[in-house]
């Protein structure tokens, strides 16, 4: 039998392959491993982050944790650093071109990323690289000769594009780049595997067919699941506020972690911790048996997720403030500090004249049409204290704000305290 660094390939792929949304191909990654198995060598797995915002969420945290398995199995895990490419801007799910941003800007939010990754990558086994490296280097006329590459009609296949341009929507010629310089990266760096979100995939392809066109053999391409924020709807975004930030206080993540719906915990499980599918699967067969209360397992995930951010001691501290104050009694909730995670909003000005312009202008609902749905559906409820909610069974119902100036609002799981402006 030959001696190898790695654990067996069956038991590789087991772990690889568990919660991803593709992989192209498994047989490639299989054959990649069965090498690397035998030769001793590691795979070189590259993952690319675009530092367009100083801050990440637990959103970007699920592709972390594949790398994490990677690192775990004995593989190079490369996390690079998009000085380049952030510069340009990433068009994914755009409808309009994106500013660009400064050298000082994208340099300043690398440094905090560096910072926050280290939270679930093991920081001895990762290399950090800057794209800038290799990009930078090509000038004018690498850059001419990389564009050569890729046809216009290859990238007004992205979806994204095609919108755009089929809705008469500016295209940038640097956007038209950006895909063609990230699928350069796997080509400098002779990735083996490269990971991210689903909707990465048409950039990560590319990325493979560059490699071909170098006469490189492609890398493998592994997209995993985008995590759903906390409003139940939209992806977890910080501009949409439904996100859980890496760098927030213990307190704040576990109360947000605890407004998560009971249907959505299990993919807050599945994609944000170390639990295995089959692990995830007997907890939901407890629940379903009634031989466990999905409350208490909110509070396991809520208090794993502070652990990994802040540590065990920070993690049960958050645990108890969060019993102390979010008791039960007399069959309703009470909150000697306000409700759990009840985040402070200025009232809009002007005030919104109903609950649905009121959902939307503090953020609650990303539109209208969903602050309505969300209305019908009974899951908006009203607070002058904080205590005793009432549902809004009206759409068309004004939003009256109480002499006090406070109003809480509350749909599904989320709270948040309108307060007067400053």
């Amino acid at each position: 039998m030959t001696d190898s660094p790695f654990p067996p390939v069956k038991d590789q792929l087991d772990l690889l392959l568990s919660g991803l949304e593709h992989c192209v191909s498994k047989e490639e990654l299989e054959k990649k491993l069965t090498r690397s198995f035998k030769t001793g060598k590691p795979l070189r797995v590259k993952v690319g982050f675009d530092p367009s915002a100083p801050d990440l969420h637990l959103g970007h945290t699920v592709v972390f944790r594949k790398m994490r398995h990677f690192q775990e199995l004995g593989h190079e895990v490369i996390f690079l650093i998009g000085d380049f490419t952030g510069m340009i801007g990433d068009p994914t799910g755009k409808k309009t071109t994106r500013p660009q941003l400064s050298r000082e800007d994208v340099e300043r939010n690398a440094e905090t990323y560096k910072a926050q990754v280290f939270k679930i990558l093991d920081r001895e086994k990762t290399r950090v690289l800057f794209n800038s490296e290799w990009l930078a280097a090509l000038g004018a006329d690498g850059l001419v000769r990389l564009a050569g590459k890729y046809t216009v009609a290859q990238l007004l296949e992205r979806e994204d594009f095609r919108k755009r341009y089929t809705s008469q929507q500016p295209i940038s010629v640097h956007e038209l780049l950006y895909p063609l310089c990230q699928g350069y990266d796997s080509v400098a760096l002779d990735a083996d595997v490269e990971l991210g979100g689903t909707d990465q995939l048409f950039n990560l392809l590319v990325g493979r067919e560059l490699m071909r066109s170098y006469e490189k053999e492609p890398q493998v391409v592994m997209t995993l699941p985008l995590l759903v924020g906390l409003d139940g709807v939209e992806k977890m975004s910080k501009s949409m506020n439904n996100y859980i930030g890496v760098t927030e206080a213990p307190d704040e993540i576990f109360g947000k972690a605890m407004s998560v719906s009971d249907d959505l915990m299990w993919t807050y499980y599945v994609l944000a911790t170390n639990r295995t599918a089959a692990d995830v699967a007997r907890l939901k067969g407890e629940v379903a048996e009634g031989r466990a209360h999905p409350k208490r397992l909110k509070m396991d995930l809520a208090r794993s997720l502070v652990a990994d951010f802040h540590g065990e001691d920070a993690a049960r501290s958050a645990e108890a403030e969060f019993e102390r104050r979010f008791a039960k009694s007399d069959g309703r909730a009470r909150d000697t500090g306000g409700p759990v995670h009840a985040e402070a909003v200025p009232l809009p000005d002007p005030a919104p004249d109903g609950v649905v312009s009121l959902l939307v202008a503090i953020g609650l609902a990303a539109s209208k049409n969903l602050a309505r749905q969300k209305v019908k559906e009974g899951a908006v409820q009203l607070s002058e204290d904080g205590i005793a909610f009432r549902k809004v069974e009206n759409p068309s119902e004004p939003a009256v704000i109480p002499e006090s100036g406070t109003l809480f609002v509350k749909l599904g799981k989320r709270f948040l305290k309108v307060v007067p402006r400053a």
